[in-house]
């Protein structure tokens, strides 16, 4: 099995290659701890079944959102950190995803950390990373720091955003529509 980094390995520019061609158009420059400079991007998330991310009392849910409503919908913010390897955030990049491992459970969580502020050379901020993986029109996401662990939404409308290690179970949704903000 290959390390994380390994899965990661390439040049971060090709990260938004098959995006319509597009530059990084309304992108945020960073340059954290005197790193090579990294660019945040908003992207829409919705999965298969159309359930869009929104906050709900601090937790990230996947739901249908519909006319006023609409507006509580949750962009992803991505710092590229290879060819499929990223940082996912959401707030502009205020509040990041994390896989946490404590015992015998894995479990997605928000953390109050600047996404510019991590890096890929740093272990403590593996839990940050994600792997995106494309089939077809849709992506998947894999924790760097939990491997076999991908991003879900359950069926049902309304529920945690949250991590499973099955993700063939029909009760839970890993495909998702992953498009940049113009």
């Amino acid at each position: 099995m290959r390390s994380w980094r390994e899965k990661c390995f390439g040049n971060h520019k090709q990260f938004f290659q098959g995006q319509q061609g597009l530059p990084f158009g309304g992108e945020t420059a960073c340059h954290p701890l005197g790193k090579r400079p990294c660019r945040m991007q908003a992207f829409r998330i919705w999965d298969v079944n159309q359930k869009t991310f929104y906050l709900r009392n601090n937790q990230l849910v996947a739901g249908y959102l519909q006319g006023a409503s609409t507006k509580l919908e949750e962009k992803l913010n991505v710092v590229p950190i290879e060819s499929h390897a990223m940082f996912l955030g959401i707030h502009g990049g205020k509040l990041c995803l994390a896989c946490v491992k404590s015992g015998d459970e894995t479990r997605l969580q928000l953390e109050a950390v600047n996404i510019t502020d991590l890096s890929k050379n740093k272990e403590q901020d593996k839990r940050f990373t994600f792997i995106r993986s494309d089939s077809g029109p849709t992506t998947s996401f894999e924790s760097a720091a939990c491997p076999g662990w991908f991003l879900c939404t359950a069926l049902e409308a309304d529920r945690p955003v949250s991590l499973t290690n099955t993700p063939e179970e029909a009760m839970l949704v890993t495909k998702f529509y992953f498009q940049m903000e113009r």
